[in-house]
């Protein structure tokens, strides 16, 4: 009985995900005219090594992916119909809980009665970080913002490189989850 409520607990805390995701887009743009797409090319004078070259691949390998499976496929910059870039952000988020208990109130007592037992009030802040990825698709031909997604999530230490991939595979997925988007009916 005891492992039938673990596995109901963890199955429970999984399909509660923490990933926020949200997107925008130019109405303007005829997102069905994008068949192909190029990584904006980094300006830095050394290319032969960035800072953190691991998470670097694997978000592009999952962006890679799943405009795949969308139809558009990577070409060269000069050709491509839209450049994709990303960037990372983190925020320091502090959450203050208070949680009062009394014991010894009963409020059926009348008030001479109510007012014993005794009143604790226990406070915890916690610290944590947030980790927010931001994926831009730009028109090449006019230079402009034509889709803009981000994903945020809790940013947890201890992930291994296997674990690294999978969240960053589903950030990416639930990110273009709604790209292209579709038209609004008026």
């Amino acid at each position: 009985m005891k492992k039938v409520i673990v596995v109901l607990a963890a199955m429970a805390m999984s399909a509660c995900s923490s990933m926020k995701t949200s997107s925008d887009y130019d109405p303007a743009a005829n997102f069905s005219d994008v068949k192909t797409y190029a990584w904006v090319e980094q300006k830095s004078q050394d290319t032969s090594y960035h800072l953190d070259g691991l998470m670097d691949q694997r978000v592009r390998a999952a962006v890679d992916s799943q405009l795949s499976l969308k139809g558009v496929t990577l070409s060269d910059p000069q050709t491509a119909d839209i450049l994709v870039n990303y960037l990372t952000k983190v925020d320091k988020k502090i959450n203050v809980d208070t949680f009062n208990t009394n014991f010894g109130y009963n409020p059926y007592y009348g008030s001479r009665w109510g007012m014993s037992g005794s009143m604790h009030t226990q406070t915890t802040v916690r610290e944590y970080e947030v980790g927010t990825l931001i994926l831009d698709m730009v028109d090449r031909e006019t230079g402009k913002l034509i889709w803009r997604g981000s994903v945020a999530d809790t940013i947890r230490d201890k992930n291994t490189p296997e674990e690294r991939v999978e969240v960053v595979n589903k950030a990416i997925s639930e990110m273009l989850l709604n790209y292209p988007p579709k038209p609004e009916a008026k």
